[in-house]
């Protein structure tokens, strides 16, 4: 083949290779179409809000407890649609616009807040840094719509077109952009209705460009602080529930003055024949006869007056080693706690729960690990981050009341508490702050305290079925 030849098959091969990887580029970016010998590309319009897909059923771990099995059969089908009702009023009331999937296209001109804006309920606020930045034109317009509110600005200056004002679709367009932009700046939100905790998603558009960004709808929280005070009684109040146990009851008393003389101790009794537990800073509250571990914590609870709380059990016993002031700095250093656990004889007891929240219907998957911890606390490394401790805690009183413990666990409980402060609850462990627990003797035990102490078959089942309905589970583990 002569040279020139050659040439033009190499040259045709390129223009070829060329043609077909610019077609591959367009058809990435998008529709194109030839007009005038131009190629118009023409970007993918997105579609907003873009969600995450629904969460799939969980699996459960072998020997897990299926709940909807422990249901009796003839009530079964009620409780499922009852269950089902309460589910959707939780999400109802916990689900938020907020939640959906934000995302940004590449170089808009667009400009606008991504965080941090929130507005009070039914109060006009400027919307903060809206603004467009593009080349010359000839006009610029404009497009802001919300869905939970209106939009409102200044009264425009003659070069500027405003529509919509005072609804939930804004449009606004000049042929100076100076002008629009000023006119941005004072763009107000205020939303339509009252809600205490609330959240829209602002659509602002412009040719072809879109952007959302979240609005945050919330009423402030007056504070409620703790006056700390400068001594450890003014800090910690410690807590107890006794039933049937008074030997123990002061053995720990006594443990507890011999080290903390003036600290005051609350006593939740609901013991069949109350015995009168006297002392100075002894605050003893009788309740009817057997109402439960958790009802008494409760009550304990709900006379506390500083700003954090010690649980004992009736039947632990303070040492040199437990020293109350260091939980108190543990907390004072990580304001984010709200529980820091110890060790009792040597047993720190910690876990972690893993929740899978599966679909709506069936409900979650939950495992009680034993030993499950996480990384350490900030300069503190005896101390770990967890989910759940064991019975000898320091916690904040706030934090323990926002959570509560169910009164329909009468007999044993102590994980449930932190399975429905999961989320809410930040827990840490630290070895270092240890109690002791008394023997059991012939002295000291009760023969009728065994019978409510140890769980029936039938208590067992409706713990399950507490979880299946209360806390929408499929199934739990506890390994």
């Amino acid at each position: 083949m002569p040279e020139s030849n050659k040439r033009l098959v190499l040259v045709a091969v390129i223009c070829v290779t060329t043609l077909l990887l610019l077609l591959m580029y367009c058809k990435t970016m998008g529709s194109f179409s030839l007009a005038s010998q131009q190629m118009v590309i023409k970007p993918k319009r997105s579609t907003f809000p873009r969600q995450l897909p629904p969460s799939p059923s969980c699996e459960c771990m072998n020997h897990s407890v299926l709940l909807k099995d422990v249901l009796p059969k003839e009530q079964r089908e009620a409780i499922m649609q009852r269950r089902t009702k309460e589910f959707q009023q939780h999400k109802a009331r916990t689900s938020s616009v907020l939640s959906k999937l934000l995302y940004a296209l590449p170089n808009s001109p667009l400009q606008y807040p991504i965080q941090g804006y929130t507005v009070r309920p039914l109060t006009p606020t400027l919307i903060p840094v809206l603004g467009l930045h593009t080349e010359k034109r000839d006009s610029y317009k404009v497009f802001l719509n919300v869905s939970k509110g209106i939009l409102t600005t200044v009264t425009p200056d003659a070069q500027v077109t405003v529509n919509g004002a005072g609804t939930r679709g804004l449009s606004i367009e000049s042929s100076s952009l100076v002008l629009l932009n000023e006119l941005l700046a004072k763009v107000s939100y205020t939303s339509s209705t009252y809600h205490i905790n609330s959240g829209d998603l602002a659509f602002f558009r412009f040719e072809s460009h879109e952007a959302l960004f979240p609005i945050v709808i919330k009423q402030p929280q007056v504070p409620v602080l703790y006056d700390m005070g400068t001594d450890i009684r003014s800090q910690v109040t410690i807590i107890t529930k006794t039933f049937l146990r008074y030997p123990q009851l002061k053995v720990l008393l006594a443990s507890i003055r011999k080290f903390y003389p003036d600290i005051t101790v609350i006593i939740a009794d609901d013991s069949f024949e109350p015995e009168h537990i006297s002392g100075e800073n002894i605050q003893q509250y009788i309740m009817p006869p057997a109402q439960g571990w958790f009802a008494g914590r409760n009550l304990a609870v709900s006379q506390v007056i500083t700003k954090y709380l010690l649980w004992v059990d009736d039947d632990f016993f303070f040492t040199e080693n437990t020293k109350i002031e260091e939980f108190v700095e543990v907390m004072e250093a990580v304001p984010e706690l709200d529980v820091v656990g110890g060790s009792v004889e040597g047993n720190q007891f910690y876990f972690s729960i893993l929740y899978e929240e599966g679909d709506g219907v069936e409900g979650g998957c939950l495992i009680r690990k034993s030993g499950g911890k996480f990384h350490p606390l900030p300069d503190l490394p005896k101390c770990y981050f967890t989910h759940g401790v064991v019975n000898f805690f320091l916690a904040r009183t706030d934090a323990v009341r926002r959570v509560g413990f169910d009164p329909q666990l009468q007999r044993v409980a102590h994980s449930e508490f932190f399975m429905d402060g999961l989320g809410s609850l930040m827990v840490a462990t630290c070895q270092d702050v240890k109690i002791g627990h008394q023997r059991k003797t012939a002295e000291n035990t009760n023969p009728r305290y065994a019978k409510f102490r140890t769980p029936t078959k039938s208590d067992d089942g409706f713990k399950s079925q507490l979880h299946y309905f209360k806390n929408h589970l499929k199934c739990f583990l506890y390994s």
